[in-house]
Protein backbone atom coordinates (compact mmCIF):
# COMPACT_ATOMS: atom_id res chain seq x y z
CA UNK A 1 0.00 0.00 0.00
CA UNK A 2 2.74 2.56 1.00
CA UNK A 3 4.29 2.37 -2.63
CA UNK A 4 1.19 2.90 -3.77
CA UNK A 5 1.00 5.81 -2.66
CA UNK A 6 4.62 7.62 -2.97
CA UNK A 7 4.24 6.37 -6.57
CA UNK A 8 0.94 8.25 -6.63
CA UNK A 9 2.36 11.48 -4.93
CA UNK A 10 5.61 11.54 -7.16
CA UNK A 11 3.76 10.99 -10.57
CA UNK A 12 1.40 13.81 -9.53
CA UNK A 13 4.69 16.04 -8.21
CA UNK A 14 6.06 15.48 -11.63
CA UNK A 15 2.79 16.48 -13.39
CA UNK A 16 2.31 19.37 -11.86
CA UNK A 17 6.16 20.94 -12.32
CA UNK A 18 5.98 19.35 -15.91
CA UNK A 19 3.33 21.92 -17.00
CA UNK A 20 4.01 25.02 -18.38
CA UNK A 21 4.27 28.63 -16.32
CA UNK A 22 2.07 30.25 -17.99
CA UNK A 23 -1.09 27.31 -17.06
CA UNK A 24 -0.05 27.66 -13.46
CA UNK A 25 -0.45 31.56 -13.72
CA UNK A 26 -3.79 32.92 -12.43
CA UNK A 27 -5.75 33.60 -15.19
CA UNK A 28 -6.85 37.72 -15.31
CA UNK A 29 -10.94 38.60 -14.89
CA UNK A 30 -12.51 39.89 -17.13
CA UNK A 31 -12.38 43.34 -15.41
CA UNK A 32 -9.20 43.86 -15.69
CA UNK A 33 -8.79 42.71 -19.26
CA UNK A 34 -11.34 45.40 -19.59
CA UNK A 35 -9.94 48.06 -18.04
CA UNK A 36 -6.36 47.71 -19.93
CA UNK A 37 -8.30 47.91 -23.24
CA UNK A 38 -10.25 50.75 -22.04
CA UNK A 39 -6.91 52.15 -21.01
CA UNK A 40 -5.46 52.04 -24.62
CA UNK A 41 -9.15 52.22 -26.22
CA UNK A 42 -7.80 54.40 -29.18
CA UNK A 43 -4.84 52.57 -30.62
CA UNK A 44 -6.45 48.86 -30.58
CA UNK A 45 -9.45 50.54 -32.08
CA UNK A 46 -7.05 51.99 -34.75
CA UNK A 47 -5.77 48.77 -35.13
CA UNK A 48 -9.35 47.29 -35.82
CA UNK A 49 -9.16 45.28 -32.42
CA UNK A 50 -12.78 45.03 -30.78
CA UNK A 51 -13.13 45.13 -27.19
CA UNK A 52 -14.33 41.30 -27.50
CA UNK A 53 -11.98 40.45 -29.10
CA UNK A 54 -9.24 41.61 -26.61
CA UNK A 55 -10.97 40.02 -23.54
CA UNK A 56 -10.87 36.54 -25.33
CA UNK A 57 -6.87 37.12 -26.15
CA UNK A 58 -6.11 38.91 -22.21
CA UNK A 59 -8.35 35.65 -20.22
CA UNK A 60 -6.75 32.99 -22.52
CA UNK A 61 -3.42 34.04 -20.95
CA UNK A 62 -1.81 35.69 -24.35
CA UNK A 63 0.99 37.80 -24.15
CA UNK A 64 0.33 42.00 -22.92
CA UNK A 65 2.52 42.80 -25.84
CA UNK A 66 1.31 41.19 -28.52
CA UNK A 67 -1.66 42.45 -30.53
CA UNK A 68 -4.76 39.83 -30.70
CA UNK A 69 -6.10 39.63 -34.41
CA UNK A 70 -8.59 42.38 -35.81
CA UNK A 71 -11.76 41.55 -35.42
CA UNK A 72 -13.83 41.42 -39.32
CA UNK A 73 -14.65 45.39 -40.54
CA UNK A 74 -18.26 44.75 -39.93
CA UNK A 75 -18.09 43.73 -36.22
CA UNK A 76 -19.92 45.94 -33.81
CA UNK A 77 -19.39 46.04 -30.35
CA UNK A 78 -21.08 42.54 -29.14
CA UNK A 79 -21.73 44.12 -25.22
CA UNK A 80 -22.75 47.53 -25.17
CA UNK A 81 -21.93 49.30 -21.76
CA UNK A 82 -25.16 49.97 -19.70
CA UNK A 83 -22.87 50.63 -16.33
CA UNK A 84 -23.09 53.77 -14.51
CA UNK A 85 -19.75 53.40 -13.66
CA UNK A 86 -16.73 55.80 -15.12
CA UNK A 87 -15.39 53.20 -16.98
CA UNK A 88 -18.30 52.90 -18.68
CA UNK A 89 -19.08 56.50 -19.59
CA UNK A 90 -15.52 56.80 -21.58
CA UNK A 91 -16.39 58.26 -24.90
CA UNK A 92 -14.14 59.10 -27.44
CA UNK A 93 -10.54 57.70 -26.32
CA UNK A 94 -8.44 60.34 -26.72
CA UNK A 95 -4.45 60.78 -25.80
CA UNK A 96 -4.09 60.28 -22.12
CA UNK A 97 -7.81 59.91 -21.38
CA UNK A 98 -8.58 56.47 -18.81
CA UNK A 99 -11.27 55.27 -17.83
CA UNK A 100 -10.56 54.69 -14.00
CA UNK A 101 -8.75 57.18 -11.64
CA UNK A 102 -6.26 54.81 -10.25
CA UNK A 103 -5.26 54.70 -14.18
CA UNK A 104 -4.50 58.26 -14.64
CA UNK A 105 -3.09 58.95 -11.16
CA UNK A 106 0.16 56.16 -12.00
CA UNK A 107 -0.13 58.53 -15.21
CA UNK A 108 0.07 61.66 -13.71
CA UNK A 109 2.52 61.34 -10.72
CA UNK A 110 2.74 65.05 -9.55
CA UNK A 111 -0.28 66.43 -11.69
CA UNK A 112 -4.04 66.75 -10.34
CA UNK A 113 -6.03 64.41 -11.85
CA UNK A 114 -9.21 65.87 -13.41
CA UNK A 115 -12.88 64.47 -14.98
CA UNK A 116 -12.52 65.82 -18.56
CA UNK A 117 -16.74 66.33 -19.62
CA UNK A 118 -16.05 65.17 -23.76
CA UNK A 119 -18.49 67.03 -24.65
CA UNK A 120 -19.05 70.11 -23.22
CA UNK A 121 -14.37 69.85 -23.08
CA UNK A 122 -14.88 71.71 -19.31
CA UNK A 123 -12.88 69.68 -16.44
CA UNK A 124 -13.43 68.79 -12.87
CA UNK A 125 -11.90 68.83 -9.86
CA UNK A 126 -12.13 65.86 -7.42
CA UNK A 127 -14.90 66.46 -4.32
CA UNK A 128 -16.94 68.64 -6.74
CA UNK A 129 -20.87 66.52 -7.89
CA UNK A 130 -19.82 66.24 -11.50
CA UNK A 131 -16.11 64.77 -10.83
CA UNK A 132 -16.47 61.36 -12.60
CA UNK A 133 -20.64 61.62 -13.15
CA UNK A 134 -20.88 62.90 -17.11
CA UNK A 135 -22.28 60.79 -19.61
CA UNK A 136 -19.40 61.07 -21.84
CA UNK A 137 -15.47 61.34 -20.05
CA UNK A 138 -12.69 60.49 -18.94
CA UNK A 139 -10.21 61.19 -15.97
CA UNK A 140 -6.92 63.00 -17.33
CA UNK A 141 -4.12 65.07 -16.15
CA UNK A 142 -4.92 68.62 -15.54
CA UNK A 143 -1.95 69.64 -17.73
CA UNK A 144 -2.96 67.20 -20.77
CA UNK A 145 -6.69 68.60 -20.40
CA UNK A 146 -5.72 72.15 -20.77
CA UNK A 147 -3.46 70.96 -23.93
CA UNK A 148 -6.27 69.49 -25.52
CA UNK A 149 -8.28 72.13 -25.21
CA UNK A 150 -10.51 71.71 -21.90
CA UNK A 151 -11.24 74.33 -19.06
CA UNK A 152 -11.92 74.21 -15.80
CA UNK A 153 -15.43 74.52 -14.60
CA UNK A 154 -16.43 77.85 -13.95
CA UNK A 155 -18.07 77.10 -10.35
CA UNK A 156 -15.54 74.78 -9.29
CA UNK A 157 -11.59 75.91 -7.39
CA UNK A 158 -8.88 73.82 -7.96
CA UNK A 159 -7.61 71.86 -4.75
CA UNK A 160 -4.49 73.64 -3.47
Amino acid sequence: MMPRIAFILCASLAALFGLPNDLLAQQKTVKECRAEWQAQRAEYQAKGVTEAAYIKQCRSGGQESSTPTPAPAATTDPAPRTSSTPAGRVGTAGTNQFASEAQAKGHCATDTVVWANLSSKDYHFSGYRDYGNTKRGAYMCEGDATQQGFRAAKNEKHPS
